[in-house]
């Protein structure tokens, strides 16, 4: 049976390749952008096959508008692929607090303001695949992007416990992680001003980023529909060569650590007590049921 999609950051990039893909395939899609202008020519291409539509995450009277007229259009909507984002270049003490809530707003609160919409339009049809875009940098962080990777780090918490507490709805959920790919995302990024003391750092970063191999991005498409017609799709999906020995690197580092100071993390528990619990009660009411 042919898919109905709505992609929000579909004028470029993966949002655009994985939107023709399901076109070209037969599949229906709302392809949104934050101009209409950038995804209004392939209506021409694809026919009413596609629904371009106006879409900025950031505002949220815009993302209800978007995600309802799409599924009155079509009738229902089977995949959500949350792709919208924006990246930013800085140390850690060189983002201002501009910046910082500018990307939250685009990268993590913008997937909200659409898993909020489309989410009782999910559950009303009992179906549905929502995949949330997140990054190899949701699994390990390097510097100078550090904000970055700490709004796909918040994603990748988000849709693990998501994916918990929509599964009784039919509604299945997959982090799409790609590693490193030959697209122009990073040229709508912001810049911070460099201070002195980082300026050698970023210099000897940006030198690497040169020599990283990067994918090719039309290459996804054919995983993503993978994905998406997986009668059991996974909670994480890495795109290309460099996600899992990057997972199994850090894990391996990060249980070593766990497990060196393990007797230290023991003695910090104390007795075991059965009090604190006072806002469950709270929770359910007071009743004292759960």
């Amino acid at each position: 049976m042919n898919k109905t999609w709505l992609i929000t950051g579909a004028s470029r990039g993966f949002g655009r390749i994985w939107a023709e893909a399901a076109l070209k395939r037969g599949d229906q899609v709302a392809a949104t952008a934050r101009k209409l202008a950038d995804v209004a020519a392939m209506k021409e291409r694809f026919g009413n096959a596609v629904l371009p539509l106006a879409l900025d995450v950031t505002r949220p009277e815009q993302v209800s508008q978007a995600v309802g007229q799409a599924y009155a259009h079509f009738g229902r909507l089977d995949v959500l692929v949350n792709n919208a984002g924006t990246s930013i270049f800085a140390a850690t003490e060189e983002a201002s607090d501009e910046h910082i809530r500018y990307l939250f707003d685009v990268n993590y609160l913008g997937m909200v303001r659409v898993l909020r919409a489309a989410l009782p339009l999910l559950r009303k049809q009992g179906s549905g695949h929502i995949l949330g875009v997140s990054s190899g940098l949701g699994i390990t962080a390097l510097p100078m992007i550090g904000y970055y990777c700490a709004t796909k780090w918040a994603v990748e918490a988000m849709h693990e416990a998501l994916a918990q507490e929509v599964k009784a709805f039919g509604i299945k959920v997959t982090l799409v992680e790609p590693g490193a790919y030959a697209t122009e995302f990073g040229k709508s990024g912001q810049i911070a001003d460099v201070l002195e003391p980082y300026a050698e750092l970023r210099r000897q970063f940006l030198a690497q980023l040169v020599h990283v191999e990067r994918g090719d991005p039309e290459a996804t498409a054919e995983a993503i529909l993978k994905l998406v017609d997986a009668e059991n799709p996974p909670l994480r999906l890495g795109l290309g060569t460099t996600i899992l020995p990057r997972a199994r690197a850090a894990y391996a580092a990060r249980i070593a650590t766990w497990e060196a100071w393990e007797a230290v993390s023991n003695a910090a528990m104390g007795e075991p007590k059965k009090t604190g619990t006072e806002w469950i009660q709270q929770l359910v009411g007071g009743t004292g049921t759960l």
